[in-house]
């Protein structure tokens, strides 16, 4: 056990492999159990917790302050935050920040999110780094009645996230279309998207940002289920078709997913995928995936842009990556991970496809991605004309 609190502790997290970390709970009270991952940034906590590609994960900041800016009503990913839980090295402290409505602690009690603090998350991620992803079980309880045998029978006994589908827990279960802009300080989120190119986006656990990242481009967006059928979605008329991030393991997804993504592609529209979406093209291209150690999650990332010989610092969130095992006549690689060589980017060599595996949208993160979007309505463009 490991403990950097001299209070009682009144949260305790427990690795599959036995190791218990004692520290400070805030948030939701209970037993939350899923995959821990450890996350980068240095901003954007609260975006990263609402992002639905953390769907059934706990997540491990190493960057020691976390909750100082509190939270505000605006910097959603998603309606309903999905990450499980939050483990932070500091105190959390009263906010102090012109846009906080409430503090972290509120926050995320009233989003059924638990948090542990006081920890020394330094050794997590080595932890994670050594022997790569592991499930864990967070329990908070204000009077720190924790049974520490029973939380760790909890993690060993939690599935892997091999072979899990957790996109329709995420996904919307209805159509609908997309007005919002990217925001603007004084005005929020302004009215956009109201014409230009049809863009229709798939949603597998799509983030606010990435449409307002489209509506910025001047297209008009129609969001549909994940389960939508290609016949569905060509029945809209789109212009171009956009596959979006989320959580889980892509093959998995792909059962029902890549058949459609597959006739999609065959249709000949324009059509661009991130993280999740990536992953899936590449099942529907014929290329494999994997499940990687400990995944890419942060906002620092550097990938190296092999069409135009640019480097770009990136936002990533991905435990699953496209194999570089028999890759398919046609398909290639355009982006490349410069922390470990993964890919990154791949596109048809005959056809307007093409899709990336981190976040160009960033939110939290660089901007330097952002000409990814320009990218899409330029063969969207092409494509009508």
């Amino acid at each position: 056990m490991h403990a950097l609190e001299r209070r009682s502790p009144t949260a305790a997290l427990a690795l599959q492999d036995g190791t218990v970390f004692l520290g400070q709970g805030l948030g939701a009270p209970g037993i939350h159990v899923g995959e821990l991952v450890f996350n980068t940034a240095i901003t954007g906590y609260q975006e990263i917790l609402t992002d639905p590609s953390y769907a059934g994960q706990i997540v491990t900041f190493t960057f020691p302050h976390v909750g100082n800016v509190g939270a505000n009503l605006e910097d959603f990913e998603a309606a309903t935050p999905a990450a499980r839980g939050m483990v932070v090295r500091a105190t959390v402290t009263e906010p102090s920040n012109w846009r906080a409505s409430q503090p972290l602690a509120r926050w995320l009690e009233a989003h059924g999110i638990a948090a542990i603090c006081g920890v020394d998350t330094r050794r997590i991620t080595r932890i994670l780094r050594e022997k790569g992803a592991q499930n864990a079980a967070l329990a908070f309880d204000p009077q720190g009645a924790i049974d520490i045998e029973a939380l760790k029978a909890r993690a060993a006994a939690h599935p892997s996230m091999v072979g899990v589908d957790l996109v329709p827990g995420v996904s919307c279960t209805q159509r609908y279309d997309w007005h919002e802009g990217p925001w603007l300080h004084g005005e929020g989120y302004p009215r956009a998207g109201d014409s230009g190119p049809h863009i229709v986006a798939l949603d597998y656990g799509i983030k606010r940002n990435i449409l307002r990242s489209l509506a910025a481009t001047g297209c008009r967006v129609t969001v549909v289920p994940a389960t939508a059928t290609a016949e569905e979605v060509l029945a809209l008329q789109p212009d171009g078709v956009f596959l979006s991030n989320g959580p889980g393991d892509p093959a998995a997804t792909g059962a029902y997913a890549v058949p459609q993504i597959r006739k999609l592609v065959d249709s000949g529209l324009p059509l661009f995928g991130i993280c999740l979406g990536h992953q899936m093209l590449g099942l529907a291209l014929g290329a494999t995936t994997e499940k990687m150690p400990f995944g890419h999650h942060g906002a620092n990332h550097p990938v190296k842009d092999l069409t135009t010989g640019k480097v770009e610092i990136t936002s990533q969130n991905h435990g699953f990556a496209v194999s570089e095992a028999d890759l398919p006549e046609g398909l290639e690689v355009t982006h490349r991970s410069l922390f470990d060589g993964t890919i990154q980017g791949i596109r048809l060599k005959d056809r307007p496809v093409f899709s990336v595996q981190y976040h160009p949208e960033a939110s939290p993160g660089p901007a330097d991605s952002h000409y990814l979007f320009e990218r899409f309505m330029n063969l969207v463009g092409k494509a009508k004309a």
